[in-house]
């Protein structure tokens, strides 16, 4: 057993002096590679970051976990995989670079398109990354040299195959349909890239002419009144009687004067407006299938910039928001313009820029979904593919009973090129350019999730039959936001089933979504997003890493960096008590004594019986993704128990060894016991906490006598079947709460800390014969003078009581206080509270503040009216202990 380095516990805790020199130690030291031989490998990969990404507090919550779990397996013997990787992230990467050159007056056309990708990709190079960078820092062990980049030539080929598989299958099409079209990115955006944002807007009522009877009109109602240059047809309810007499004749359409058809569809809702409503089917989705079904024309009237064409006439050349403003006004003066009422509706918006989506006519590529979302359902109904917390899952079965096509394609030129080559009539799908002369290839890139999607088999070199995927596929879990649950978890899912006939993985962990203490989610445009790195220079990484982790499973997390100085003062903590331990283990071999050779005592017995709890619990709680219980279950056993309570037991036996002379056999067995239970049980807790804690607790592991290079490659640690004794738990549990017991009673009569009390207790024979069993444990603990037994049942005269598991436990005040003054003091604390209670009621009976005043601020008065009645109850005991007589 290696010795160990005590000294490097000699300064002070200083998370930036030991995290740096420590991750640099576990990559040269091979941690993070899979060690094969071991039992079945344990798989994950991480949720690919964008290669413009820097690292926010989601990411540091989601990289925890996933570090967390990593470690954890690893500990457990498993051959264990981590795969790292960043997503080219097409229109957001695109996006940078582009910025970019419009400041130095360029644009990417000036550059032309293999131009451009070359100043991607020097960009990339130079700056993309960052984030893979910073998750070293958070103390992630992914094996690096399996890093993956979605645009890499071999991940390149697995998307293109995909392609290939698809439209061979005949799912994959290209179709004139109605997008999500973006006017800033230039791109068609799938239904997922698109968030739905409620605006106050209007309703326009216009009056639509009817052809050949012009005194009668047909009002309809919209929410985008520069559509109606586009319009094609009017609909209303088969079933509304109010117009079944106009179904059939023609409508003008006003400013433009072009007759177009009354109809009737069941898509119109009679209740909604006036019943009848305006259809355009190049710019609505909904009017674009009402156009499908009655064969009504399509009209385009706006360009990809959103910018008004020449099918919008006089309003040629305006932007569609300044078009609107000005056929508004057209309507009114012309006299079109029934009413407009106040409206409130969802808005769509491009994820990536907030620009308003425009729905849009165009020519894209699709993907088939309904045959590839029916395996993904049955592995969710059947469990074969279980989501945590649970609630998830009926969030899935309903996206995926409802699901769309999906438009793959976009207008960028970052990214996987469709692999579609065209000549004249001819159109080839080839992973290279077909032979001969005169192809050319298809502008549009893929959808980025298109490549993402086959992440969790791709990366191990799939379509190959790669060993790695031989070996790693399915991985074993997937722990990720909720927020991409549609644009990733379900489309891995239905890949994963398409590709390779199997779920690609069995469980899915969701992340908690990071609010600041106002429940406001965090976001760069609200400025209540920390930075990650400053926190953890601040509190250093392992602090941030175990506050994230006490997240309860399925609740946001409200982001307070108070709770930051816990996490830090517990890591103090266990700096100290290890520091404490060093100090007094001597020179043995701590690795060669053998339990059986040992005399536990009391403390012993309890303090290993509590760790096989904790071992068990915290193992328990963690194979049930119950992380924030496996933390708290672990920072109460290390800073309560052993910490607080058997360091405490322990310091008679520690202070043998200062004991001037030869010890005697019984002491030299004491002292040893002390030594090898507590450096037993700190070398359990590190084990423990290091999935949490990987820093501090490698650090403190490298101080004390260890066995083996690294703590990251030790075993995780067993319950012992022979530590659990609920006997001893029950019996030490008495003489905590006898401990606490005085110490309270102590504290609320203002006696001194140091001073030495004595204590009467009266209970029953069974309690007085475990008190004076644990009398030798006790006295020092409460700092006891003198425990007496009340056999008789008397009392003392004056004296401050608590009850103890039905045993009355007295400490005498007689000479311990100024009696007099003692009794005067509380009478002057009991007449303010009075008043204070009285003024807080008087408020709370006041109708008029109830009605007024902020619920925050009602409920802080009714708190503090709470803690009043509590604080003068006590001091009612207080008083009463003063004035009791004997008897």
């Amino acid at each position: 057993m290696r010795p160990g380095n005590p000294e490097a516990l000699l300064q002070p805790y200083d998370p930036g002096r030991i995290e740096a020199a420590r991750y640099a130690f576990w990559e040269q030291s091979g941690v993070f590679q899979p060690r094969a031989g071991g039992k079945d490998p344990f798989v994950i990969t991480i949720p690919p970051p964008n290669v413009t990404g820097s690292l926010t507090m989601g990411h540091l919550l989601g990289e925890s976990i996933r570090d967390l779990i990593v470690r954890w397996q690893r500990m457990e013997g498993r051959e264990t995989l981590y795969v790292p990787g960043m997503d080219h992230a097409g229109i957001a990467t695109q996006n940078v670079v582009e910025k970019k050159l419009r400041e130095a007056g360029k644009s990417r056309h000036d550059l032309g398109r293999d131009g451009f990708l070359k100043e991607v990709w020097d960009w990339k190079h130079q700056y993309g990354g960052l984030i893979l960078q910073q998750l070293r820092r958070v103390g992630t062990t992914p094996d690096w040299a399996r890093e993956r980049f979605t645009l890499d030539a071999d991940y390149s080929r697995a998307v293109l195959t995909g392609f290939k598989k698809l439209y061979d299958e005949g799912l994959i099409y290209r179709g004139r349909y109605i997008v999500n079209w973006c006017p800033r990115c230039m791109t068609a955006l799938s239904d997922e890239e698109v968030d739905h944002v409620e605006s106050q807007g209007s309703l326009w009522h216009i009056r639509y002419p009817i052809a050949g009877a012009e005194k009668q009109s047909i009002v309809v109602a919209t929410t985008r009144p520069e559509t109606m240059l586009g319009d094609t047809a009017v609909a209303v309810s088969a079933k509304d009687q109010r117009y079944s007499k106009l179904v059939g004749k023609n409508a003008v359409l006003p400013l433009v004067r072009r007759e177009i058809p009354i109809i009737a569809d069941a898509m119109v809702d009679a209740k909604f407006g006036t019943g009848a409503v305006k259809v355009t089917p190049a710019h609505d989705p909904n009017d674009f299938q009402t156009g499908l079904r009655h064969d009504l024309p399509q009209l385009v009237i706006m360009d990809e910039a959103g910018v008004m064409n020449d099918n919008a006439g006089d309003f040629r050349g305006l932007d569609r928001f300044e078009a609107r403003k000005r056929i508004v006004a057209a309507l009114q003066d012309a006299g079109y313009l029934e009413k407009v009422e106040p409206h409130t509706n969802s808005v769509g918006r491009c994820s990536r820029c907030g620009t308003v989506i425009e729905p849009y006519l165009s020519q894209q590529w699709f993907v088939k979904m309904a045959p590839l979302a029916a395996p993904a359902l049955e592995a969710a109904r059947k469990g074969k593919v279980k989501m945590f917390p649970a609630r998830w899952k009926k969030v899935y079965i309903h996206w995926l009973e409802n699901i769309r096509d999906w438009c793959i394609s976009r207008q960028l030129w970052w990214g996987h090129r469709i692999p579609v080559w065209y000549r004249g009539d001819e159109l080839v799908v080839s992973l290279e350019q077909p032979e001969g002369e005169g192809w050319r290839q298809d502008e549009d890139v893929l959808d980025t999730w298109f490549s993402s999607w086959l992440w969790p088999f791709a990366t191990l070199g799939w379509p190959e039959q790669t060993s790695d995927l031989a070996r790693y596929y399915p991985n074993s879990l997937m722990v990720t936001g909720s927020d991409i649950i549609f644009f990733w978890v379900a489309r891995m899912i239905m890949a994963g089933y398409h590709f390779r006939g199997e779920t690609p993985f069995p469980h899915v962990y969701f992340t908690s979504i990071v609010r600041d203490a106002q429940g406001r989610k965090m976001s760069k445009s609200l400025g209540n997003s920390p930075d990650p790195l400053a926190m953890m220079d601040k509190y250093g990484a392992d602090s941030v890493r175990f506050v994230m982790i006490q997240t309860p499973t399925g609740q946001d997390l409200l982001f307070d960096e108070k709770r930051l100085e816990n996490g830090k003062f517990f890591a103090n903590k266990l700096w100290n008590a290890t520091r404490l331990v060093n100090m007094r283990l001597g020179d043995e071999d701590m690795g060669a004594i053998k339990e059986s050779h040992l005399e536990l005592g009391l403390a012993d017995r309890w303090i290993l019986s509590r760790f096989a709890n904790a071992v068990k619990d915290v193992t328990r709680n963690l194979k049930t993704y119950r992380f924030a219980e496996a933390a708290q279950a672990l920072y109460t056993f290390a800073w309560n128990e052993y910490c607080d309570w058997y360091l405490e037991m322990a310091k008679p036996r520690y202070a043998l060894a200062e004991k001037d002379g030869e010890l005697s056999p019984q002491e030299r067995v004491d002292l040893r016991t002390a030594r090898w239970t507590s450096w037993k049980v700190l070398d359990g807790i590190l084990r423990l906490l290091h999935p949490f804690m990987p820093f501090v607790t490698e650090e403190l592991w490298q101080s004390m006598p260890h066995d083996g290079e690294t703590l990251a490659l030790k075993s995780w640690p067993k319950a012992k079947k022979a530590w659990f004794d609920a006997s001893v738990e029950k019996e030490v549990g008495f003489l905590q709460a006898v401990v606490v017991a005085v110490r309270n009673l102590r504290a609320e009569n203002k006696i001194a800390p140091g001073r030495a009390v004595p204590v009467v207790v009266r209970g029953s024979e069974a309690q007085f014969e475990l008190l004076e069993r644990l009398r030798g444990q006790l006295l020092p603990l409460a700092r006891i003078e003198s425990l007496t037994m009340s056999r008789d049942g008397s009392r003392p005269p004056v004296a401050a009581s608590a009850v103890v598991d039905g045993a009355e436990v007295f400490v005498p005040l007689d000479g311990l206080v100024d009696l007099d003054e003692e009794r005067a003091r509380l009478a002057r604390e009991a007449e303010k509270l009075l008043t204070d209670l009285e003024g807080v009621k008087k408020k709370l009976r006041n109708t008029d503040f109830l009605a007024k005043a902020k619920p925050e601020i009602v409920e802080k008065e009714k708190v503090r009216l709470e803690q009043l009645e509590e604080t003068l109850d006590k001091l009612k005991k207080a008083q009463e202990s003063l004035s009791f007589k004997a008897h």
